[in-house]
């Protein structure tokens, strides 16, 4: 019986190593099992949520229709999918295909028992996903809330102290103030933008344009908010820019 095998680990936190060891055992499980291996599939650093974003995974979907392979090989069931409507799905694909897919290290067979399992490690697998993201959004919202960084890029006027604060940069800082007393005394954003790129002023390298100075003016941090899901957290960020009119900066 012929098989592939597919790997995968999620994000960049994790190493090559990862996919190294699960070849290993699926490749020592089709050993003792007496399949014969004719290819791999990996995805490196990519989510198991949806597999729509996968294109290792995809490509084996695709090839499945040839007949080149009778099964799949996976570490566990979750490196194949951990949405279940996903796995469903592909499962049904790969089923019209005679293709199944098999765990190296997880009692599953076709008996009814053996589904039974499937199921529960496929409920536990998705179970993980939703209860990481509950616990990665309350977490980014108490950052929020206590005014540290969430990760990501920071906003241009500002710079993050030790204590994972906003603090003003003191080379872009006094820019930002210069835009919003220039904009709000009447100047154009256009002519702001080609002065500021006209002395070869920029941002982290790159040039200023029209809709990010825009976007800067309305900010909700320039302007001593900041939003977190629904709510608007006050006075978390020390101003840039004290508005003589709200107006004057969120009229365009």
């Amino acid at each position: 019986m012929k098989a592939v095998i597919y790997a995968r680990y999620s994000s960049d936190n994790q190493r090559e190593e990862s996919i190294e060891g699960q070849l290993r055992e699926c490749m020592a499980f089709a050993e003792r099992k007496g399949y014969t291996v004719i290819k791999s599939y990996a995805d490196r650093a990519i989510s198991g949520k949806r597999a729509d974003n996968r294109p290792e995974f995809q490509q084996m979907i695709s090839d499945s229709a040839r007949g080149e392979f009778d099964v799949i090989i996976v570490w566990k069931i979750d490196r194949f999918s951990r949405d279940k409507y996903d796995s469903v799905i592909y499962k049904s694909k790969l089923n019209k295909n005679g293709v199944s897919v098999i765990s190296a290290t997880e009692p599953i067979d076709n008996s009814p028992e053996g589904k039974l399992m499937e199921s529960i490690f496929e409920g536990f697998s998705e179970y993980y996903v939703k209860d990481l993201e509950l616990k990665t959004s309350r977490g980014m919202t108490e950052n929020a809330i206590k005014g540290t960084f969430n990760g990501g890029n920071v906003t241009f006027g500002y710079a993050i102290d030790n204590d994972k604060r906003f603090k003003k940069d003191p080379v872009t800082a006094p820019i930002v103030t210069d835009i919003f007393e220039r904009y709000a005394d009447g100047e154009p954003i256009r002519s702001i933008v080609d002065e500021l790129n006209g002395k070869g002023i920029t941002n982290n390298g790159k040039k200023f344009t029209y809709h990010f100075i825009n976007w800067l003016l309305k900010t909700a941090v320039i302007l001593e908010n900041i939003h977190s899901e629904r709510w608007l957290i006050p006075k978390l960020y020390r101003p840039l820019y004290l508005l003589k009119s709200l107006k004057s900066v969120r009229k365009d």
